[in-house]
């Protein structure tokens, strides 16, 4: 019997990539909800470099880092290919979840944060904002012409961008600004394939809100 167990938060872009890659490969797993302020041996013990979510644990061997995870999954697991067979297409589907990662600080300073990490997070998140408006310039997709890996990889500016902007009141998104984008985006988070493997938007929106506040 495979022992599948994933340690995780349910309001992280990181993990709700990893349960995207397991759902689309059809493996069953146990869901074990971590807390940063407390947490569990379990997760210090799987983790002991960074002690961060998500880690996956197969067959009691450890995983970390969510694009470490997707990956292992895919080579793993019988089911849908999830990078790209072609290997300039997985090449590039690489390279955009690299992005994506890289420009979380930001996009967390941006709307959470006050004073010179705001203004210098805005800086970021508004020339993430114009590579990505050019990038999907008459597109639906990151990467070739069907969803992909870049494309899971995208739910944190696709989605959770959208609710840390209405959370904070910091406005940058417009379609006067960056138009292609947003017309992605609105496709993206109505498209059935996104849909069912997104948080509630209310209880995102919620969470984001309390946790601004303390901030």
């Amino acid at each position: 019997m495979v022992d599948v167990k994933l340690l995780g938060l349910w309001y992280s872009p990181a993990c709700h990539k990893v349960e995207w890659a397991l759902k689309l490969k059809g493996v069953k797993y146990e869901y074990i909800e971590e807390n940063l302020q407390n947490k569990s041996p379990l997760l210090l013990e799987s983790n002991p470099v960074h002690k961060k979510i998500p880690v996956l644990i197969h067959n009691g061997k450890p995983i970390c880092e969510s694009s470490v995870i997707a990956e292992y999954i895919d080579e793993t697991f019988e089911g849908p290919f999830i990078l790209p067979k072609d290997p300039y297409d997985r090449a590039i589907a690489r390279f955009w979840d690299k992005f994506f990662d890289n420009k979380m600080g930001a996009v967390v300073n941006t709307f959470l944060h006050k004073g010179e990490e705001q203004e210098k997070g805005k800086e970021e998140v508004c020339e993430m904002l114009k590579i990505l408006d050019n990038e999907l310039k008459d597109k639906k997709f990151f990467v070739a012409d069907k969803f992909g890996y870049a494309d899971m990889a995208a739910n944190f500016v696709g989605y959770w961008l959208g609710v840390f902007q209405d959370a904070s009141g910091v406005e940058l998104v417009t379609s006067e600004n960056f138009s292609n984008f947003c017309a992605w985006r609105d496709v993206y988070v109505k498209c059935s394939q996104v849909k069912e493997y997104l948080p509630p938007r209310n209880d995102l929106l919620a969470f984001i809100q309390a946790y601004a506040s303390k901030a």
